[in-house]
């Protein structure tokens, strides 16, 4: 029988969840922080965020295998649950951080843009995944975990 969606809901680990994307978030904004300073005066703004998003998704995904055992997300749906919710808490918090910081709805907003060269939908896709794959690559081919 597949379980309905209040089920799934209830099977997501919400604690864990929010504790990893906040350990996620804390890498993201040291990794933003050392792109700031250090490549994007050398390569370009533009440049060194679209290659964060490259370096954000591979950081976002060390986190989803380190944790995939102990986030107890145990079914595909409740692991496609912890990464939807990821990817909403996500959007909050940078747009919230954007707007404390000054910047406008059109600096924001071009980060999501791939006409303005923004790759961040591709990075927010690969973190809605990110669990799931994470978990299937860490159970292996016998389809049990280390």
């Amino acid at each position: 029988m597949v379980a309905g969606p209040l089920e799934a809901i209830a099977d997501v680990p919400w604690r864990r969840a929010v504790l990893t994307w906040m350990l996620i978030m804390l890498l993201e904004s040291l990794h933003g922080t050392v792109r700031e300073l250090f490549i994007a005066p050398q390569i370009g703004d533009l440049r060194a965020r679209q290659a964060g998003v490259v370096v954000g998704s591979a950081l976002i995904f060390a986190v989803a295998w380190l944790t995939s055992h102990w986030l107890g997300a145990r079914t595909r749906r409740a692991q496609l649950l912890v990464g939807a919710s990821w990817v909403a808490l996500t959007l909050v918090f940078e747009i919230a951080l954007g707007r404390a910081i000054g910047a406008g709805w059109e600096r924001i907003l071009a980060d999501y843009n791939p006409l303005q060269g923004g790759f961040m939908m591709a990075g927010l896709a690969f973190m809605l995944v990110s669990p799931a794959l994470a978990a299937t690559l860490r159970r292996g081919r016998n389809g049990k975990d280390p």
